[in-house]
Order: C-alpha cells, then sequence, then structure tokens
C-alpha cells in the first residue's frame, strides 16, 4: 500500500461511508416505490434497485477492507500489512454494469426481440468491459500494463456509446413524447458517468503513483462515478417508469 496521510485516510473513509448510506436509501427508495409503476415497469424499477443493493453490499466490503488495512495511531496513519481489496470494486461493475443497461432497455419497453437482442449485446459488452479493464487496475505501478488493459477496455466501452446513440435514437423517437426527454437525459447520463471511470483509470499517467494522493483520488472518483451511475441514474429510470405508468392509466380503455 502507498504511504498515505491522515487527511487522505479519512478522506477515502468518509467517502465510503457515505456512499453506503445513498446506497441504502436509494435501494428502500426504489423498491417501495414499485408500487407506483404498472406492471409493466416494475421489473425495471426493481433491477434499479437490485443495483444500488448490490452496489451497497461491495461498498461495505470496501469500507471494512480500508479499515482493516490501517489505523490511526496519534493523528498517523500506519499500514497493517493488510492489503485493501479493489476486486471488490469490479466484482460490484461485473455485476451492476450489465444491470444498468438492461434497466435502460426494460423501462423503454421495447419489443421482446429488440429487448432480448439489445440486453445481450450491451449487458455481454460491459461485462467485458470490466473484465478487461481489471489486469490494468491491479498491475501495481506497471504503466504499460496498465495502459494496454485499460485501452483494450476502451473496445467495448465504445461500442457501448455508439450503440447507445446511434442503435437506440430509432426507439427513443418512439416513446411518448412527455418522456422522450427523460430517456435521452438517461442515456446521455450514462454516457458522460461512464466517461468519467476511464479519465480516473487512466489518471496515474498524469499523477504519480508513488504518493497517497493518486491513490486517493481514484478511490475517490470511482466513488463519485458510482453514485451518479447508480443511484442518479436510477432516479431517472424511476421518473420515467412512473411517468409512462401514468400515461397507460390515462389512455382510454380498450374495448
Amino acid at each position: 500500500m502507498q504511504a498515505i496521510t491522515a487527511s487522505q485516510y479519512y478522506l477515502v473513509y468518509n467517502s465510503l461511508s457515505f456512499t453506503i448510506a445513498t446506497f441504502a436509501a436509494a435501494t428502500l427508495f426504489f423498491w417501495f416505490g414499485r408500487s407506483q409503476c404498472s406492471a409493466n415497469y416494475r421489473t425495471a424499477v426493481t433491477i434499479t434497485g437490485l443495483v444500488t443493493f448490490i452496489a451497497l453490499y461491495h461498498y461495505w466490503r470496501m469500507f471494512e477492507s480500508w479499515d482493516a488495512a490501517f489505523n490511526v495511531v496519534n493523528g498517523t496513519i500506519e499500514a497493517t500489512g493488510i492489503a485493501y481489496n479493489r476486486a471488490y470494486r469490479y466484482v460490484d461493475w461485473l455485476l451492476t454494469v450489465p444491470l444498468l443497461l438492461i434497466e435502460l432497455i426494460l423501462v423503454m419497453r421495447l419489443s421482446q426481440a429488440e429487448t432480448m437482442s439489445r440486453s445481450i449485446k450491451l449487458g455481454g459488452a460491459a461485462a467485458l468491459m470490466i473484465v478487461l479493464g481489471y489486469p490494468g487496475e491491479v498491475s501495481e505501478g506497471m504503466e504499460s500494463t496498465r495502459l494496454i488493459w485499460g485501452a483494450l477496455s476502451m473496445i467495448p466501452f465504445l461500442y457501448i456509446v455508439m450503440t447507445l446513440y446511434s442503435g437506440l435514437s430509432k426507439s427513443i423517437d418512439q416513446q411518448p413524447e412527455n418522456v422522450r426527454g427523460l430517456v435521452s437525459m438517461a442515456r446521455s447520463l450514462v454516457v458522460v458517468s461512464w466517461f468519467f471511470y476511464p479519465i480516473v483509470y487512466f489518471l496515474p499517467f498524469v499523477i504519480p503513483m508513488d504518493g497517497g494522493a493518486a491513490f486517493a483520488l481514484i478511490e475517490v472518483g470511482y466513488t463519485i462515478a458510482d453514485i451518479t451511475a447508480k443511484a442518479v441514474f436510477g432516479l431517472l429510470i424511476y421518473m420515467i417508469a412512473v411517468r409512462k405508468s401514468e400515461n397507460e392509466s390515462d389512455s382510454p380503455a380498450k374495448a
């Protein structure tokens, strides 16, 4: 572990604690809020809550791992010899990142064939992106290894971005008028928040990794991106589901 200062230690410590509370509140909100949605959209909202619940569990494990990795002695930070387990973050992403795309597809209520096709292609690309990024993340200062695996993980990432903006544009245009803007906003939030991850990933090429500053910035950067990509994105999914449910309840009953 890199030597870190007390301020860097508490920055990561407090950010992990805040995120645990955020995901706990978000999970309860989404799952209790399912009753406000029609049956057509409850699966999407359930998955939204599942994403924040999975993130809650892994952030709790990261919090425990961070606490075990250091001791605070007279205001100074001493490593205990127990390594901080960054694998928890990648396991979380491997589970939640494909689900984030699937919940967007489900709330759009596309045809069954398109829903299945988009879910498999986008979910598979998302999982591949995470798997390719992990070896570089744990390369322990080997910049060439981090660069190679980071570049490889950008290939499925760019495929996802292109699919969201080109492949789904027609489907978004077919959404009800009063939710079209929300769906477009949700798509843009995915892309903008996800672009933050590679920025943080390649941060060691800007800030040397021989100090605790870069390590703390990477952890906090990923944490901010997670809150945006999961909790904030989830709120948009919930709003879309509620509005589309209201549209259906207001439409004339079928004969």
